[in-house]
């Protein structure tokens, strides 16, 4: 299955692939998974702010902040698409902000860093 994610983490940084499709099961409690869910729901190209998926998912900006920094597997659960209400927010993948705006523009959903 690792070769099989590596194949399709490639294709997506490659543009060939806008939807990964592979068994996830990341660990996190009741919330977390609710937020994991919420990114994954979010098309290539878009993006959301936490206080979208705080207001979806009936809590506040801060717990879906912490949900996404706890994200065991970014690109793949695409945190990198949740923005903050007035920036980029955080990313808690390798390469910190740089590498999520690298992500953003890939996908063309943050017009303003193109």
């Amino acid at each position: 299955m690792l070769i099989e994610a590596g194949r399709q983490v490639a294709a997506y940084l490659d543009g060939r692939l806008k939807t990964f499709d592979l068994p996830l099961a990341p660990r996190g409690g009741e919330l977390h998974q609710a937020v994991f869910r919420a990114m994954l729901a979010i098309p290539y190209g878009q993006t959301r702010t936490y206080g979208d998926l705080a207001k979806e998912l009936n809590t506040y900006g801060q717990p879906i902040g912490q949900a996404c920094g706890a994200n065991p597997i970014p690109i793949i659960i695409p945190c990198h698409r949740i923005l903050s209400a007035n920036g980029l927010g955080g990313y808690s993948g390798d390469g910190g902000l740089d590498t999520k705006i690298a992500l953003l523009k890939l996908e063309g959903g943050f017009p303003f860093l193109l």
